[in-house]
């Protein structure tokens, strides 16, 4: 078949400006019109502005009048994560590429020139856990006295999140330690090597290689000590015998997920006040269960506030008589709506209480029977499994770093994100409202 070629017009082929997608240009602009005035980089820049920071900027060495590198801007580096947290973002690699030339506008418009790499953006992430948590509690205390949140009824719930290590790295205690003396010996013939011939490799390569050698060796020492800790909870002398730790991450066990396999994890446990789903409290544990969690959780709130919640909505895992004791009246001032476990060997109401139970055990048994109570404990679900379900949306489904404490850090910063975008929404609304 054969095609006729177009008969050209009258007046000749037509002169067009065509598209050129390949050609450089220069071109001056502001970073502050590359975005709109209500996108949400700049909703997190507002945010960390009103943040204090002076604990970051008090442990700058580079100051005014003495020698050194002006260091970047804790701003950046904390708003770079939190609108990272919100965008499901959680390499530093990949943060550091977003910032990049060939990166998105939002992330470079946050930098603001500035020059960024994954190094900085990692080390920042997990250095300061403490601030995270304290700044947590400040920003909750600031809501609770604007009357944005109240502690009346809170939420808790567990999430396992997998941990950066696989379940090959779980070693017995012989095999621990016989790899921690070749860990050492491996430190000592670099050791020597490095004295032997200091021109075998730059000052870059020697501190990268002595900093290895030394973390792995860290990492095996710490995980002979967690396998202590693991033997001694064991019973029989078979299960002590049996006791694994991860020399990638000795802090992490290996726990039933929502699927139903097995792999490592921590267990990060959420605390959520159930009318404006503002995260409250925060712990992570390596622990599978969630039993004796709860009181732990409503004496964390204590430290941070002040005051303990109202209500606590649990799910059955929960039930600890002792917890509930320990923070029901008289020791406590917190009625816990929880589920309570039917009995498998006997045909006795369990709402009935037993003989011996204590008295907060058989209020809280009696309570549940009612539909008052069933229609309160509705609420968990739809406040802590809905939170729960936000993070992971936001990329928390595998921690990138090693270690309760970083872990930690991380878990802050989506909390804090988390927050984040709940405080403008409740602001927002009491400001139409009011």
């Amino acid at each position: 078949m054969t095609h006729t070629p177009p008969t050209p017009p009258p007046g000749g082929a037509p002169r067009l400006r065509l598209a050129d997608r390949q050609q450089v240009e220069f071109r001056a602009c502001c970073w502050n019109d590359l975005l709109p005035d209500d996108h949400q980089a700049r909703i997190v820049w507002q945010y960390v502005k009103e943040m204090d920071l002076s604990p970051l900027l008090g442990e700058i060495k580079a100051v005014r009048n003495n020698a050194g590198h002006p260091a970047t801007d804790p701003r950046i580096l904390a708003s770079l994560w939190l609108y990272a947290m919100l965008r499901a973002i959680g390499s530093a690699r990949e943060l550091d590429r977003r910032c990049g030339p060939s990166g998105e506008i939002p992330f470079q418009w946050i930098c603001g020139g500035v020059t960024v790499n994954y190094h900085t953006l990692a080390d920042f992430r997990v250095a300061h856990g403490e601030f995270l948590d304290q700044f947590l509690t400040n920003s909750v205390a600031v809501l609770l006295q604007e009357e944005l949140v109240t502690l009346d009824r809170s939420a808790q719930d567990g999430m396992k999140v997998r941990a950066s290590a696989g379940a090959a790295s779980f070693r017995r205690k012989p095999t621990l330690e016989e790899h921690l003396e070749q860990a050492r010996q491996q430190i000592q013939a670099l050791k020597e090597e490095l004295q032997n011939d200091s021109a075998a490799c730059t000052a870059r390569q020697k501190a990268a290689r002595e900093r290895a050698a030394r973390e792995r060796e860290e990492r095996l020492q710490k995980a002979i000590e967690q396998q202590a800790e693991l033997e001694a909870q064991k019973k029989s002398d078979e299960d002590k015998q049996n006791a694994r730790a991860s020399t990638t991450d000795p802090e992490a066990r290996v726990m039933k997920m929502a699927d139903g396999g097995f792999r490592p994890a921590y267990n990060v446990q959420l605390a959520t006040d159930t009318e404006t789903q503002i995260i409250t409290g925060v712990d992570v544990t390596n622990s599978g269960g969630d039993q004796g969690k709860l009181a732990p959780m409503v004496e964390q709130h204590q430290e941070r506030y002040d005051e303990t919640p109202d209500e606590m909505l649990v799910d059955g895992g929960y039930t600890k008589k002792e917890d509930i004791v320990a923070v029901s009246p008289p020791n406590g001032s917190t009625t816990v709506y929880a589920p309570v476990q039917v009995s498998k060997t006997s045909k006795r109401d369990a709402h009935e209480p037993r003989p011996d139970d204590k008295p907060a055990v058989a209020e809280w048994r009696k309570r549940m029977a009612t539909a008052e109570a069933k229609e309160i404990y509705k609420e968990r679900a739809a406040t802590a499994e809905c939170v729960n379900a936000i993070a992971r949306n936001r990329g928390l489904q595998q921690f990138r770093v090693r270690g309760r404490p970083k872990v930690k850090a991380v878990i802050l910063w989506y909390v804090i994100a988390h927050n984040l975008m709940r405080t403008v929404a409740l602001r927002a609304k009491a400001a139409e409202a009011g």
